[in-house]
């Protein structure tokens, strides 16, 4: 019966379980990587060459295949030559985690292979600014037309049967295109990310938009709201959380285009850096890239959850940082004013 109250249907869990389970999400899959990397029973199909013995082709630290392995020490036995020995290993494309987790520094200080190249952190910062200014660009246009469209129908049946249309075009179907108009910078890197966001945007705000609480314009209209005011006044706070909420959704969608923008044109970003170290075979330092972008992004996310609750406090039902502290100025305040007690 106990194990039956966590598979209830919307049954919210104590907090103290649920950041159990938030916790167990990572760990998880990284027990499950661990036991890849440092279990040979589990899944090992190499071996790792530590003396080469008579065999002439095999070479300190070279990866080969068991069966290969095998079967020249058996060559070499059957031919009372010195066979050669070495550890079962993984492929040199599947690094241990501990490996990974020294080149979350060992990225950052090595100074890239030509004096040209950027370092990693430059690399990063070139690959944010892309998400920022395409994302920005996107939600310029499409957060009014959302709004608008699921407001009034009118503007609804006007845009929605193109946006449709077009949202089922994949982005990098326009790259060529792109790089023609706005050259091999980083124009038609912003280009794409706009083109992967805005029609879903506008889609997503638009339903949302719809979403909202029919009571709330019923008691606005009651009270004599009209026509602009009914817009501004009623539609536009009651949907501005979720409308919120849509737009962190959508900044992650935004970095999943970043791979694919960022090879259009030239190659800058941190796609460049994962390329680069995949061609030198260094991949210890292109799992830290990938995992780099994943933390950027929760942190970024995280960021943004907490400011929307100090933000749409009505919405969240907790007092911003901002009440809390004038709070205890006004309190300090009326104390300084008391009349102070003489001993």
């Amino acid at each position: 019966m106990a194990r039956a109250r966590y598979f209830i249907i919307w049954k919210e869990l104590d907090p103290a379980r649920r950041k159990i389970f938030q916790v167990c999400s990572f760990v998880i899959p990284l027990i499950l990587w661990a036991a890849i990397s440092y279990c040979p029973a589990i899944w090992h199909p190499l071996m790792k060459v530590s003396d080469p013995g008579s065999i002439g082709h095999f070479r300190v630290d070279a990866l080969i295949e068991k069966g290969a392995f095998f079967r020249e020490n058996a060559k070499a036995l059957a031919e009372q030559r010195k066979p050669a020995s070495g550890v079962p290993a993984n492929p040199v494309y599947l690094p241990a985690p501990h490996e990974v987790a020294a080149s979350f520094y060992k990225a950052f200080v090595t100074p890239p292979r030509l004096p040209d190249e950027p370092w990693l952190h430059e690399s990063l910062w070139h690959s944010i600014k892309i998400i920022l200014w395409g994302f920005l660009i996107s939600s310029v246009l499409a957060v009014p037309l959302g709004i608008i469209g699921g407001t009034y129908r009118l503007f609804s049946y006007l845009t929605d049967p193109f946006i449709e249309f077009f949202r089922y075009l994949p982005a990098p179907a326009f790259a060529a295109l792109a790089v023609a108009v706005l050259g091999i910078y980083d124009g038609p890197k912003v280009a794409i990310i706009v083109i992967g966001t805005f029609f879903q945007q506008v889609l997503m705000i638009s339903n949302t938009t719809q979403r909202l609480d029919p009571a709330l314009l019923e008691a606005a209209q009651t009270l004599g709201a009209r026509g602009f005011k009914l817009f501004s006044r009623v539609v536009i706070p009651g949907i501005l959380p979720d409308v919120y909420r849509d737009m962190r959704i959508l900044l992650g969608w935004a970095w999943t285009y970043l791979i694919v923008a960022e090879v259009v044109g030239n190659s800058t970003g941190i796609t460049w850096f994962i390329n680069q170290q995949a061609k030198y075979r260094i991949y210890d330092n292109v799992y830290a890239a990938i995992i780099m972008i994943g933390i950027i992004g929760l942190t970024t996310d995280l960021l943004l959850a907490w400011f929307g609750t100090q933000i749409f406090t009505w919405k969240s039902g907790k007092r911003s940082i901002l009440s809390r502290l004038r709070t205890v100025y006004t309190s300090a305040r009326v104390k300084q004013a008391l009349p102070q007690e003489t001993p």
